[in-house]
């Protein structure tokens, strides 16, 4: 069964979601992600992806706060990235109540320094993040791209260990018109990883040719918030063991 793990994206302490990484696009849908996550929660949800917008575009964690709250609060297992680029930032959320964390930029510019933290906490506690925009890298909260082949990036990482990879399309972020189903179904049929899909999520069928092609698991944002998919529904299909 695939994972369902509802996204909260955090910019100045209130949730909001982008369009594409835009950070103009900025809609904001709730002020406290904490009665999110604790809503989300009542509804079965076992699992989060709580993203530090903030500190995706800047150089460090800078909500690590809002993280403490949530682990604190509710039983959730999170995911958390955006502003991860150091040592130091690694521990700041892991004291803060992460059960994982992810590292996009960091794996694509500092790759020694993402290895090391592989090794050293586990391919259980790192995610890679595989965010690209017309299938390649990009890196500081989507603001830069790289010359690096999606495809490629992860199969490099999954031969050092990456169990877990987070990949989204930038082109289908926010925008309800589906995933990237045929990205997804290429890294899947090609490399031995644990995919989390991530991005263009509108729908329950979404879902479900997600899970068909093979997903560990799908990352769920604005259709929650722009009320396409009901929490209702979701409750239903994790108490009827469709997803999980």
């Amino acid at each position: 069964m695939m994972r369902i793990i509802p996204a909260i994206d955090i910019i100045g302490g209130k949730c909001v979601r982008l369009t594409r990484g835009d950070y103009h696009s900025e809609k904001i849908y709730r002020d406290s992600p904490l009665e999110v996550a604790k809503e989300l929660e009542a509804h079965g949800m076992q699992y989060l992806h709580l993203v530090d917008l903030d500190g995706a575009r800047s150089k460090h964690i800078v909500n690590y706060k809002t993280l403490y709250r949530i682990a604190t609060h509710t039983s959730l297992k999170i995911d958390f990235g955006g502003g991860i680029k150091s040592d130091d930032d690694v521990r700041i959320a892991f004291e803060n109540g992460a059960a994982q964390i992810t590292g996009g930029s960091v794996a694509a510019e500092y790759p020694e320094m993402f290895e090391r933290w592989l090794e050293y906490f586990g391919s259980e506690k790192i995610i890679l993040g595989a965010d690209s925009n017309d299938r390649k890298i990009a890196t500081h909260g989507w603001q830069q791209q790289s010359e690096i082949d999606v495809v490629d990036f992860i199969s490099d990482y999954a031969s050092k260990g990456v169990r877990y990879v987070i990949c989204t399309d930038i082109d289908k972020d926010g925008m309800l018109q589906g995933p990237s189903i045929d990205l997804y179904k290429q890294i899947i049929d090609n490399i031995d990883i644990k995919l989390i899909a991530s991005g263009g999520v509108s729908s329950i069928h979404d879902l479900e040719i997600l899970q068909n092609i093979g997903c560990d698991g799908a990352i769920i944002g604005k259709a929650i918030y722009e009320g396409r998919i009901s929490l209702a529904e979701l409750e239903k299909s994790v108490t009827e063991n469709i997803f999980r």
